[in-house]
């Protein structure tokens, strides 16, 4: 087993086999020790989180695969807490560090620091899309499509591809969380290509996600476990 690469909230293993191993971390991304899932930054460090993340990505891989959705995933290790998935490669990544595909259902975070202007903090939006660059030096630029295709990182075929899986799996997530009396507010996701397909990779936990419970109080990611599981 051969480290690849040491990331924000994981590391990433070369095994044997041609897949990769991912070691989740207790680090969360956020500034002045507050998680924000739009930092771009580690911003603190929670015991246990990497744990829980873990538990929440292999339920939604799993309940993604029953829809009939493709990801990355092959299995996880609660008690190691490590997921093994498939190699995939990352839009951009011959480059940069490839790029997040975040799915908005309220103006909140960078959105509403953005276009104050025009909207209410909290407004609901309807699934609204929006690909960012993964760069922390630029602070993750947002992406429109016609430069995603004129730099060369992905087609506008892809890019509708990506914005289509992305409402789809954002729906299924936000569906399966509001069966719980949660609202999901927005989350982060990451795709790839593996063997000329488009798939979702990475995770998908309360890290990278805003969430907020009937009461219109935010659920801290090491909580929402306790809502869903």
């Amino acid at each position: 087993m051969k480290l690849m690469y040491t990331g924000k909230t994981k590391n990433v293993f070369l095994l044997d086999d041609g897949n990769y191993l991912l070691k989740m971390k207790d680090d969360a991304t956020g500034k002045d020790g507050v998680f924000d899932p739009g930092e771009n930054a580690v911003g603190l460090t929670i015991e246990g989180l990497g744990r829980e993340s873990l538990r929440m990505s292999a339920y939604f891989f799993r309940l993604l695969a029953e829809k009939g959705v493709p990801t990355h995933f092959v299995d996880a290790n609660i008690d190691d807490v490590t997921m093994t998935v498939v190699p995939a490669e990352r839009f951009g990544q011959n480059r940069g560090n490839g790029l997040e595909v975040i799915c908005r259902y309220r103006a909140v975070g960078s959105f509403f620091r953005r276009y104050g202007d025009y909207v209410e903090e909290g407004q609901e939006l309807d699934a609204f899309v929006e690909v960012t660059l993964k760069d922390d030096a630029r602070l993750d630029p947002p992406i429109t499509k016609d430069a995603l295709a004129m730099l060369d990182i992905m087609t506008d075929a892809e890019y509708d591809e990506v914005a289509a899986q992305t409402r789809t799996i954002c729906g299924i997530i936000k569906d399966a969380l509001k069966q719980k009396d949660v609202d999901l507010y927005d989350i982060k996701l990451e795709f790839g290509k593996a063997n000329g397909k488009i798939i979702l990779i990475d995770e998908i936990s309360g890290g990278n996600m805003r969430a907020y419970n009937k009461d219109g109080v935010w659920i801290q990611p090491m909580d929402l476990n306790k809502y869903l599981l």
